[in-house]
């Protein structure tokens, strides 16, 4: 209940800086990550985790090994993620803005990422940040990697994401509060 009143309250503050009135439920967190290979993962980036139902789903199928790097914006949640997954050696929550990814990963010696996993309000974004976005991903992400996005609308931003990726695949998850489900993109296009 506690991660409820957070998120709520940041949502009526913040609006649309925040993806979701409430945390994505565990069956929507689960399908978020339902595509990853967690056998060959090695680096993951999740992006917007807010209270972190996301990173459990990412905390719990993550093998020993596997670097994830967990980018929050919001100081709140960056210290509660901090706190939650402080027994997780290959975890490392990161305070800052996704526009600075690139940066983040050079200065830990990390120039591709397997999966690179969004929480972020991307639809609400500014045109020049969602390119910023995009940019930075198709920079970092593995030739084989996948971007995966939550969304409550279920397919209506399939236009937004094609635009961007050659394969977008939507997968739908009824059990959220509202029903919402994910994107599953791969291959970047260029963008300028």
């Amino acid at each position: 209940m506690n991660d409820l009143l957070l998120f709520c309250g940041k949502f009526l503050r913040h609006g649309t800086k925040i993806a979701s009135l409430a945390p994505s439920s565990r069956w929507l967190s689960r399908a978020t990550v339902g595509n990853v290979d967690w056998d060959r993962a090695k680096v993951i980036v999740e992006l917007g985790a807010g209270t972190g139902p996301i990173t459990r789903a990412i905390a719990a199928k993550a093998r020993p090994g596997c670097k994830v790097l967990v980018l929050e914006r919001d100081p709140d949640f960056a210290r509660l993620l901090r706190e939650r997954f402080a027994d997780r050696a290959d975890f490392e929550v990161i305070e800052g803005d996704v526009r600075d990814l690139a940066a983040m990963l050079a200065e830990r010696g990390i120039d591709r990422v397997d999966h690179v996993i969004s929480g972020l309000p991307v639809p609400s974004f500014p045109a020049d940040l969602q390119r910023d976005l995009f940019r930075v991903v198709g920079r970092v992400l593995a030739p084989e990697g996948t971007y995966n996005q939550i969304t409550e609308l279920a397919l209506v931003y399939q236009g937004l994401y094609r635009r961007y990726f050659e394969e977008v695949r939507f997968v739908f998850e009824p059990r959220n509060f509202p029903p919402a489900g994910a994107y599953y993109c791969r291959r970047p296009k260029g963008v300028d």
